[in-house]
């Protein structure tokens, strides 16, 4: 029977037939001790992207495979963007198995945060879709943090048995697991990483013994992140690299805060309101006066108010409103995949915009008071 060679890099089956395809090889690398496609290998050494030929319901097929073995499950979502990231189908991917939730870049979040609090609120997001987990573990794949304790945790409940990592894309779950076989092997970059969604094009096996593996699976896309609607400029812009510092705008009724161009928040009633913001560092935000931000956005929108530049609008949905009263303090508002705006006090009605099926949302805020 042939041998097929599989990428280390992604997981997708190696050929060297068809150059435009995926896991295509040249015929001469195929000899090397690691065997990257040509994706990955510019991935890897020179951060360029090549579209796929992949759609999403081929990824979501090949995950839902998962359901048909025994094992443990490790579902990673993205602390900054959860219902994004929170597979609302995961019982129906996954079946019955032991899960695991893990909030992924806690290395971003303030000093100031509650992380008690941010785990109950998590277990609580899971429960809202059905999904009864074993535990919550919050981490940063890129600096290490909670890794140890995740592992440890891991062979608590995987009873001998494979760990399927599984998430949307660009939650960091290769990073994770890079980071994860660093510690214990020293070897570094296994798997390829980029903030580009999609990196992962197959199951990837890493041995945990001689009889079970640690499995990377492909990213699930889901349509409803706003990753999916930004360039590849805009989407470094948005993404925190290092941790958020909190951005304060004391504001009164009728006066608007812009995020970008990307979303909104109309300050509709209520006292001088403290909004404290928690975005990406590089990411702009503006204020001005609520009966000029319809025109300002008009005009600017792209120019002063960015994210989005030219690519990103022109696949960006129409912005939609959404009114809120919030009656006590301490309250996020929250913009998937964005970040959130913390009110210090309460009884305020406020108008927010996200792109359409990007849904903002209250939460109690985890940031400790003082």
């Amino acid at each position: 029977m042939e041998e097929h060679l599989y990428c280390q890099g992604c997981g997708v089956q190696i050929q060297s037939e068809q150059p435009k395809e995926i896991g295509y090889i040249p015929e001469s690398a195929l000899s090397q001790e690691t065997v990257l496609c040509q994706r990955c290998f510019r991935l890897k050494h020179y951060n360029e992207t090549q579209d796929v030929s992949m759609s999403d319901d081929d990824f979501l097929r090949m995950v839902s495979d998962i359901r048909n073995t025994k094992g443990l499950v490790v579902h990673m979502i993205d602390i900054f963007d959860v219902h994004g990231s929170l597979l609302t189908n995961l019982s129906r991917i996954v079946g019955e198995k032991p899960i695991i939730l893990v909030g992924n870049k806690l290395d971003l979040l303030p000093k100031s945060t509650n992380l008690r609090k941010l785990s109950q609120w998590l277990r609580s997001m899971a429960r809202g879709i059905g999904v009864k987990v074993k535990d919550v573990c919050l981490v940063s794949s890129k600096k290490g943090h909670g890794i140890q304790e995740l592992a440890t945790t891991i062979d608590q409940y995987r009873n001998s048995q494979d760990v399927y990592v599984v998430g949307t894309t660009n939650v960091g779950k290769s990073t994770f697991i890079n980071r994860l076989i660093d510690e214990s092997t020293g070897e570094k970059n296994v798997i390829t990483t980029s903030y580009f969604p999609g990196t992962t094009l197959g199951f990837i096996e890493i041995p945990l013994d001689d009889d079970t593996h640690l499995i990377d699976t492909p990213g699930i896309v889901n349509q409803r992140q706003m990753i999916h609607y930004l360039s590849k400029k805009d989407l470094k812009i948005i993404t925190p690299t290092k941790e958020i510092k909190p951005r304060g705008y004391q504001l009164n009724q009728q006066q608007t805060l812009f995020i970008g161009g990307l979303a909104r928040m109309d300050f509709i009633k209520g006292d001088r309101e403290t909004f404290v913001c928690y975005f990406a560092n590089d990411l702009p935000i503006h204020r001005t006066k609520t009966d000029h931000a319809d025109d300002l956005y008009d005009r600017q929108v792209g120019e002063l108010l960015t994210p989005p530049n030219k690519t990103t609008m022109k696949k960006l949905p129409p912005l939609t409103e959404h009114t809120f009263r919030i009656e006590e303090g301490q309250m996020d508002v929250v913009f998937p995949g964005l970040g959130w705006m913390t009110l210090v006090g309460g009884d305020v009605t406020i108008t927010v915009y996200s792109p359409k099926d990007v849904a903002v949302s209250i939460r109690k805020s985890f940031i400790k008071k003082g």
